[in-house]
């Protein structure tokens, strides 16, 4: 008898093939039939009219910290995200010694935006190897998650507070490579690393991977390529500015290297820009020609992306920005209000992924605290200035002042026209683009990437429907789950584990981003509500129903060598 069977759906199994009216028979925490079906079942689900389809899979969380206190991963389960990969961008919790916990939660509150409250009040922090951490989780989370090993968590447990300040020893080295030989054989998924200098810890110092010497970094993807199904992950200064040429080299010398795929995030694409565009992917290409494979992440919808300029964001990582920003009230005031003060802040933003976030007008108000703007919430920064009779900028720097620069500020979408979606869709054919970059669980109060997949099907069913809801569905589960590897994971076929979500194709989205205190320590962060997401199987059994978590657990830790197989590099 079967657990579950899920009858006259529309099944989209994840290769791109046409959607067919089928069953979808489960037994334990496998699929075990897919087309007409009559043997019977324990619970019988009625599919009719809805979409039965893979789950999805994000590549590029920081769910490390957020499953501790919620074992959901909400809201990217709530969409339709039955598999997570964490530990990205050189971040990760383990390994670490008992003195470093403080460092470790100082840093992925400034690095990763995780409120320092919650990683204070929702995590015990009594772990130390990497096999531990991972233990700490197996059995208590309702989503499968892998985690890649953090390059600033091993230079710290082996250098401590010098990790920040020097390159390490040659002995050092060594114990580097110990150190994540036993993360790996643990089942950490690979090895991930940043190298940009957006990335600042808690004291404002450079992160601990940042002052690694490529020789370090080459010796630690040697010993990704002896450990099989592991992948690698890598945050350059180029991601954001364009790649130089020793950057286009270290990439794809870290991968022919490992012998293992890397990829990096995230690539913006607009129209009129193929030439920055092929720029980006010139890692992809020189990785390809010594053997190796490049794989950039890019975003199918807009992410819902916050500013403030009185607190820590991507206005903050503009060049000179953080200075002018960090003055005290009234010199910052004076500052915002000089034209030629911002005239030079425009500038050090031109021709960087910056550039729009710098033009003052290009904002719509949200929260504000002062009763005086409250008439300003939801408008447009330029409608606003035009009422006033003053420059956008001075507008700008008027309302926020008055609500002590906390005015939540919400930047326009850059390249929203035809074009821009045409050359993003374009993009999406290509084998060194993959679907993701959503960032979940990190950046919570400011940016909530992680309803993609309810957005871009929505997108796709009904507003500028650049692909098919075969070729959208292929793009977010079969395609991601192939990169990392993953298992039997991606395609909805007889064999593989039941990660299944069902959907209704008439009414799938996801609901405006809003703001809730509902972390440890009432901590703030961005959610939103999925529309039209029926079920969500995670092996086999429930896990969301009509959109709401059920309570169970049936999550698993996806660790390398037994989840996970190698995957080619050519």
């Amino acid at each position: 008898m079967l657990d579950y069977l899920i009858q006259g759906g529309t099944v989209v199994d994840g290769t791109g093939t046409p959607g067919r009216t089928a069953d979808v028979g489960i037994r334990g925490d496998r699929i075990v039939a897919v087309g007409e079906v009559d043997e019977p079942a324990k619970e019988t689900i009625d599919a009719g009219g809805l979409i039965v389809a893979p789950g999805f899979v994000d590549p590029h969380t920081h769910y490390d910290a957020q499953l501790h206190w919620d074992a959901y991963a909400t809201p990217s389960s709530l969409h339709g995200v039955t598999s997570v990969i964490g530990g990205n961008c050189g971040f990760t919790l383990a390994p670490l010694k008992a003195d470093d916990a403080d460092y470790t939660r100082r840093m992925m509150a400034k690095v990763e935006g995780m409120p320092l409250q919650a990683l204070e009040q929702g995590i015990d922090w009594s772990w130390e190897t990497f096999a531990e951490y991972l233990d700490r989780l197996e059995g208590r989370i309702a989503v499968n998650a892998g985690f890649l090993v953090g390059h600033c968590a091993l230079r710290r447990y082996v250098l401590g507070p010098e990790a920040t300040e020097r390159e390490s020893s040659p002995e050092e080295v060594e114990r580097l490579v110990r150190l994540l030989e036993d993360c790996l054989a643990a089942g950490g998924l690979g090895l991930s690393t940043s190298r940009s200098s957006t990335h600042n810890d808690g004291d404002n110092q450079p992160v601990p991977s940042r002052i690694a010497s490529e020789a370090e970094l080459l010796e630690l993807c040697d010993v990704v390529s002896r450990y099989p199904g592991t992948t690698l992950e890598a945050i350059l200064e180029g991601c954001l500015r364009g790649f130089s040429d020793a950057e286009v080299e270290l990439m794809a010398q870290m991968s022919a290297r490992a012998n293992r795929p890397l990829n990096w995030n995230v690539l913006g694409v607009a129209a009129g820009q193929e030439e920055r565009t092929a720029h980006q992917l010139r890692p992809s290409v020189r990785a390809a020609e010594i053997g190796g494979r490049v794989v950039a992440l890019t975003m199918p919808i807009f992410a819902d992306n916050n500013m403030s300029l009185g607190t820590f964001c991507a206005l903050w990582l503009i060049p000179g920005w953080h200075d002018i920003l960090s003055l005290p009230r009234d010199e910052k005031i004076a500052k915002l209000h000089d034209p030629a003060a911002r005239e030079e802040m425009r500038a050090a933003a031109k021709g960087t992924a910056f550039d729009r976030l710098a033009d003052f007008s290009n904002y719509r108000i949200g929260d504000t605290i002062a009763p005086e703007n409250k008439r300003f919430e939801g408008r447009l920064i330029t409608e606003i200035a035009a009422e006033l009779g003053q420059d956008p900028a001075d507008a700008l720097v008027d309302i926020t002042a008055a609500d002590d620069f906390k005015t939540v500020l919400w930047p326009l979408p850059a390249g929203d026209g035809k074009d821009d979606w045409e050359a993003r869709r374009r993009l999406w054919e290509h084998d060194t683009v993959l679907l993701g970059g959503s960032d979940a669980g990190a950046h919570l109060d400011r940016m909530l990437g992680s309803p993609y997949p309810t957005r871009f099907l929505s997108d796709c069913l009904r507003g500028r429907q650049l692909v098919s809801v075969e070729r959208a569905i292929e793009l977010m589960t079969d395609a991601p789950a192939r990169l990392f590897g993953l298992t039997d994971r991606g395609r909805l076929i007889p064999g593989a584990f039941a990660d299944i979500v069902v959907f209704d194709p008439e009414t799938v989205d996801s609901g405006p981003a809003r703001r809730v205190y509902d972390l440890p320590g009432e901590s703030l962060r961005l959610t939103a509500e999925s529309m039209g997401i029926e079920r969500v199987f995670v092996n086999g059994r429930p896990a969301i129903i009509s959109g709401q978590p059920v309570g169970e657990l049936p999550g698993r830790v996806l660790r390398s060598g037994r989840d996970t197989e190698t995957v080619a590099t050519r």
